[in-house]
């Protein structure tokens, strides 16, 4: 039986880009990746985490991962929730596939049971109207499928954050209660008077760093 496994990594941070990743296994290969240790990215440290990657792909019979820069993220939440736009970009990992999973395991955002399923439906095509979907909260620690999904996700943000790196300097990890993120997003504010290019806008940290400029425009560039 053909399965599926999606997460996200980067969901809170206020800098860098939210990354999904979507992978495509016959059910047995859980059994296999699981004696590999592969479950929820959360619990692997970095290292581990890059040296499952070609495991993954190699039990995988079709995955992709999904990028959504800051930039997109700022268009969209003018208009969207967070979770509608991940139900939105997780439809549109689910209509490119070219195999056809039986059922789908999703991580949830959505705390109420069977809210994010009815989200993602709506950005479905005909030919899965009627695929299995399986969404709720811990999916990454529940299914190893999904958790194959997070660490491929985890290690593409991780890659972007170092890109970011190399060209700004050490931005942390783009989390709010990081406090190396906290330096630089102050530091970078109080120079240019404007935040970083990478920044999410409508992130409350982000916010309130213009405002101790003495500003409340969202201003990126």
């Amino acid at each position: 039986m053909l399965i599926a496994g999606i997460d996200e990594a980067g969901r809170g941070p206020a800098f860098g880009p939210m990354t999904i990743g979507i992978t495509v296994m016959e059910k047995e290969s859980e059994k296999e990746l699981k004696a590999l240790g592969v479950k929820d990215s959360k619990q692997i440290l970095p290292n581990k985490r890059k040296a499952l990657i070609d495991d993954i792909k190699k039990h995988c019979v079709e995955y992709k991962v999904l990028i959504i820069e800051p930039i997109e993220i700022n268009d969209l939440m003018a208009q969207y929730s967070l979770n509608e736009i991940e139900a939105m970009k997780i439809g549109e990992l689910i209509n490119g596939l070219k195999k056809k999973p039986e059922i789908i395991y999703i991580d949830s955002p959505d705390a109420l049971k069977g809210a994010f399923e009815k989200r993602i439906r709506k950005y479905l095509n005909k030919s899965h109207a009627k695929t299995k979907i399986v969404a709720e909260n811990k999916a990454d620690s529940n299914y190893v499928v999904v958790g194959a999904a997070s660490v491929l996700a985890k290690v593409k943000r991780d890659e972007e954050i170092e890109a970011i790196k190399e060209k700004f300097g050490d931005i942390g990890s783009g989390y709010p209660a990081d406090p190396k993120t906290q330096k630089f997003l102050k530091e970078y504010v109080e120079e240019h008077k404007k935040l970083p290019p990478f920044s999410r806008i409508f992130w409350s940290t982000c916010q309130k760093a213009l405002e101790e400029i003495g500003t409340k425009q969202q201003k990126l560039f």
